[in-house]
This record gives structure tokens, sequence and C-alpha cells, in this order.
């Protein structure tokens, strides 16, 4: 793990490897298993919801609804499915770019939840009909409506996907950072102590400096003094 020193550097604690192969390692497992999760749950949808109403449940909270989706929510870019492939295939590579540096076990789940969301739905777009990359993605939860009136229909993996994103924005605003450490805090103004004590200091000099005429005043009248009971003498 990184720690940092008092000076504000910081240097490779021994273990470090151990921590970061323990967060990448639970990020791939949260990928995978999600991955394997959107997988089934599509593949129970396809199975159970074909050809049938929309299933009821939670007094109409919810509702189960087979639907393929060539866009994106609200059926945007429904024209360009080839385009969410690429997109899909940036953020797979962005994230193994940042498990290079990954020590965090919270953001190693953030990064493993977008992982499998984004896998899953990749895996719509490459292998189901009409053809490779042009995919439809299988959905079938809808929210308050039976047919995504009020909400676009979803699945596990865009589930997925807005959990570990909002996941990884509060890891944000709390200062946890991927390597493990913590971002400083802002620190407010240095404590006045250091400008008392100078002003202490400079008031002492003041004081012996205004003193001193006097004690000087003082030997010399003390000498004339005795110079004068000599010469009596």
């Amino acid at each position: 793990m990184t720690a940092t020193r008092p000076d504000g550097s910081r240097t490779d604690e021994p273990g470090g490897g151990r921590t970061r192969r323990r967060a990448v390692a639970i990020l791939a497992v949260t990928g995978v298993l999600v991955l394997l999760a959107d997988s089934g749950t599509k593949q129970l949808a396809l199975s159970s919801l074909e050809g049938r109403d929309p299933v009821r449940l939670l007094g109409g909270a919810v509702y189960l609804t087979l639907t393929r989706n060539s866009g994106a929510a609200f059926s945007l870019g429904s024209d360009y499915t080839w385009v969410f492939p690429l997109i899909t295939a940036a953020v797979v590579g962005w994230i193994c770019w940042m498990a290079l540096r990954l020590r965090s076990v919270p953001w190693a789940i953030s990064l493993g939840l977008v992982l499998g969301g984004a896998l899953g739905n990749l895996t719509d777009r490459i292998f189901r009909a009409p053809g490779v990359f042009l995919g439809h993605v299988v959905d079938m939860v809808s929210l308050f409506d039976p047919y995504g009136q009020a909400w676009p229909i979803f699945n596990l993996a865009d589930s997925s996907l807005v959990t570990g994103v909002l996941l990884a924005i509060l890891l944000e605003l709390t200062g946890r950072q991927r390597d493990g450490s913590r971002a400083p805090r802002d620190r407010g103004p240095a404590p006045a102590d250091g400008g008392a004590s100078a002003a202490g200091g400079d008031g002492a000099r003041a004081d012996a400096a205004t003193a001193e005429p006097g004690a000087a005043g003082t030997g010399v009248r003390a000498g004339a003094a005795e110079a004068g009971r000599r010469e009596s003498a």
C-alpha cells in the first residue's frame, strides 16, 4: 500500500503488492458475478416472458416486460447500435488501466460493477440478433408502468452500471483514492502561536533596549560619586 510521509511525499510499504492483487481479484470476481447473473436473468426472461403480458409485482411498482432495445435509455441512438460496442470497449480499457494502481476494495467493487454491467450489454450487442455489433439488448424490468412510460425498461447490467457509478461518485466525495489512500483535507490558517512568540520576543528586546540607557546612566553616576569621594580623601 502507499503511505504518506510527514513531508507529504509517498512511499510504497511492504505488502502493497498483496493489497493490489486482492483489489484486482475483487474487481474481477465482481465483474464475473455480475456478468453471469445478467446472462442468467436475460435467459430466464426469454424463456418465461416471451409472448406473455407484463407480470405485475409489488402492487404495480414493478413490472416484468420482455423487450429488445437497439439503443440506449429512452431509445436514444437506436439507429447507431454499432457505436455502443465501441463505447463499451473504451470503458473496459479504462477500467483495466485503472486496475494498474488499484489498492482500494471499495473502488474495486465499484469498478467491478461497472465492468460486469458493461460486459453484460456488450455480450448482447455481439451475440444477439440481428448481427454482430448490431445485437439488441434484452431488457425486462419496468417501473410503475408495464411498458416503460414512467422509466425506461432496464436489466440487471444497467442496474449494476448505475450502482457502480454512484458508488464511485460517493468514494470521490469522501476523499477515498483508488490507491487506498485518502485525499488530504484543506487545512485552516496556521495557528498564531509563532506570531505571538515573535511578538513577545520583539517586545522583550524593546524592553531591554529601553532599560539599557537607564542602566548605563546609573553606572556613570555611581562612577562620578566614587571619584568625588577619593578626591575629598
